[in-house]
């Protein structure tokens, strides 16, 4: 298992605070954001294009933005869940000011939760989709789409995989970077990860997919790994294991990034990126927070280096 690498998506500074108490600040959002990049993230979701009222946690999205360093190397992903939020995602690259490099939307495989979440049913959702991620392209920026509630809804219960499938064939179509599954209330297990990426997989062999779980059952590193072996190269992460959705009952956090980091350090996969300034980050996220944070690795440590 040598030789292989994984790219992490860092979504603390957006999915990871979303639904947080503890209000972060502008500066010590964009602080966060600078300590994930000097631990070697590349690729960070850093703000949510969505209404204030809604999601008061994200309301300093372009002032967060504004703020961030011009790094070559490094893109910068905003979520946007209609055409108003791509707007205000394209304003942000206006007068040649840096911006996001990239814009998320997402397509839910739950009628209850789109609406709930977003106030869209699932065909609405892709339909959507799929118009943001062609406006986007045709203005020069990167677009990818996530499917949410793939594994669960908890209004519905159970998702059927080919409901998953077929969304991500027609997504597909408007032209995405890429494709990515969520676990978005944290109920998929490893065999069914499996399931769902191999038949989207077999359905898009071209497309680059993406997985993105949440632990709130305990099972989101063991799904991590199910999607690696499913041959997904793309993970989303959250340092100190924050995050949860405001719209879904009982949602904890994403998976740690120290904790995926640490089952890919031992399993010998790269991801460019370094555990001990990740744990030490988490430190700093805990002492903002006042409280401990989920990841089981900010406070275990890494691999105990032994005496010399």
């Amino acid at each position: 298992m040598t030789n292989q690498t994984v790219e992490i998506v860092e979504v603390g500074a957006r999915d990871g605070l979303q639904n947080e108490k503890v209000m972060f600040s502008t500066d010590q959002k964009v602080a966060l954001i600078t300590r994930a990049m000097d631990a070697g993230l590349k690729r960070l979701e850093v703000a949510s294009f969505v209404h204030p009222k809604l999601v008061p946690q994200m309301a300093d999205a372009e002032a967060v933005i504004a703020d961030l360093p011009d790094i070559k190397g490094v893109e910068y992903v905003g979520l946007v869940l209609n055409k108003r939020g791509l707007l205000r995602a394209l304003a942000t690259r206006e007068g040649n000011k840096r911006g996001v490099d990239e814009v998320g939307c997402v397509a839910t495989a739950s009628n209850t939760f789109g609406e709930k979440n977003q106030g869209q049913s699932r065909e609405e959702s892709v339909a959507v989709s799929k118009d943001i991620i062609r406006l986007a392209n045709k203005e020069g920026l990167k677009a990818q789409v996530t499917i949410s509630t793939a594994w669960g809804c908890p209004f519905e219960g159970e998702v059927p995989p080919s409901v998953v499938v077929d969304m991500a064939k027609e997504l597909a179509d408007a032209g995405p970077r890429e494709i990515a599954i969520a676990d978005t209330i944290g109920v998929a297990a490893p065999i069914r990860v499996r399931e769902i990426f191999e038949a989207v997989r077999d359905a898009l062999p071209g497309m680059p997919l993406r997985a993105h779980f949440h632990n709130t059952r305990n099972t989101g590193i063991a799904n991590a790994w199910a999607a690696y072996e499913a041959g997904v190269r793309i993970l989303d992460s959250s340092v100190a294991g924050l995050g949860g959705c405001p719209f879904a009952p009982r949602a904890t956090g994403n998976i740690g990034t120290e904790d995926l980091l640490y089952l890919l350090d031992r399993s010998g996969i790269t991801s460019g990126v370094d555990l001990d300034k990740v744990i030490a980050l988490s430190a700093w996220v805990q002492e903002v927070l006042g409280r401990p944070v989920p990841s089981m690795v900010a406070h275990a440590g890494g691999f105990p280096k032994g005496q010399s």
